[in-house]
């Protein structure tokens, strides 16, 4: 078990430093000089070579991307180029409130999907089953702007219930954050709902037809019993990359949700960096969305490990597993 830990964290560490090395070089290599760009087309020759200095624009690329990796491994990132402030308060300021819509979205989408799927399953061919199914496809096939804006339509303008936009920007407080959290959350849950409860449908239908659960059935095991104890958390394994990668993406910054409601999240935080060529930020959101797939993957094999024994032994040595085999 150590060993695996070990290999997934290694895997882990191998893709953020790939992450973090094409991220830098793809920076670099954008058209366009950034001390021109912040300085604007009036600024004379000097005062870009000032800037660019000041920037350290005028160094081997090499040694910038040493400086920048170690002080990325300490948490610092540097300057934002328009405003001044970290780079790394920056970010956290955004992150925490992208975890306000990404959590509750999390929390209820997740258990709202597992239970939908394994429902619609057990009651496969049925009516419940086809409306499940078309209510699954239909969010499937709506784009995520196309949600939030019924969203808006009926609960901010035809029953104000919640305000439409964030209007405090990135300075709001909790409390004007928490009522404007709600339609982004929903929307969330809408997006995300349909490819695990989808998933979660699939994988349960091809549990009940196995060889455990006809046996169970036929020794008498009440259907709920070899629904929930038996097929639900076998079912569970091949979902479990699907709701990581859906965490990941709640995680990392929702781009087009938190655009349509204003929201001062890690998404909103990006487009308006790449709108302001503010680098540093726009890195550092790169290396954060690399981390954040990185951690979600993992704590998916571990708990896929965690409910299936058997994927323990699949990676011990073969000598190892020959002797626990005859032993048995």
């Amino acid at each position: 078990m150590a060993r695996l830990i070990a290999s997934r964290l290694a895997t882990g560490l191998i893709t953020l430093f790939l992450a973090a090395f094409f991220v830098f070089f793809a920076v670099q290599a954008l058209p366009g000089d950034v001390a021109e760009q912040l300085l604007g087309q009036n600024a004379t020759p000097e005062a870009v070579e000032t800037l660019r200095q000041q920037l350290g624009l005028d160094s081997n690329v090499w040694a910038r991307f040493v400086e920048w990796l170690g002080n990325a491994v300490t948490g610092d990132f540097g300057e934002s180029l328009v405003s001044g402030e970290s780079v790394s308060a920056t970010i956290w300021t955004a992150f925490s409130h992208t975890l306000l819509i990404a959590i509750p979205a999390m929390v209820v989408g997740v258990a709202l999907s597992l239970l939908l799927g394994v429902w619609a399953a057990a009651r496969r061919g049925t009516r419940t089953d086809s409306t499940v199914s078309v209510l699954a496809l239909v969010a499937m096939s709506i784009p995520e702007f196309v949600v939030a804006t019924i969203l808006v339509l009926l609960l901010a303008i035809l029953v104000p219930v919640f305000p439409a936009v964030v209007l405090a920007g990135p300075d709001a407080t909790f409390a004007e954050l928490v009522p404007a959290a709600v339609l982004p959350a929903v929307t969330l849950v809408i997006s995300m709902a349909a490819y695990i409860i989808r998933a979660m449908r699939s994988s349960t239908i091809d549990g009940l037809t196995t060889e455990y659960a006809t046996t169970a059935a036929l020794k008498g095991v009440p259907r709920r019993s070899v629904l929930w104890r038996h097929v639900a958390p076998t079912a569970l394994l091949p979902v479990l990359p699907v709701i990581s990668i859906n965490v990941a993406w709640l995680l990392g910054g929702v781009v087009v949700v938190e655009s349509v409601f204003n929201y001062p999240g890690l998404g909103k935080l990006m487009i308006d960096s790449v709108s302001t060529r503010d680098l540093p930020v726009l890195q550092a959101i790169a290396v954060l969305s690399a981390l954040v797939y990185v951690a979600a993957n993992l704590v998916a094999d571990l708990l896929a490990l965690a409910v299936d024994p058997r994927q323990r032994t699949m990676h011990q040595p073969r000598a190892r597993r020959r002797v626990k085999e005859a032993t048995r």
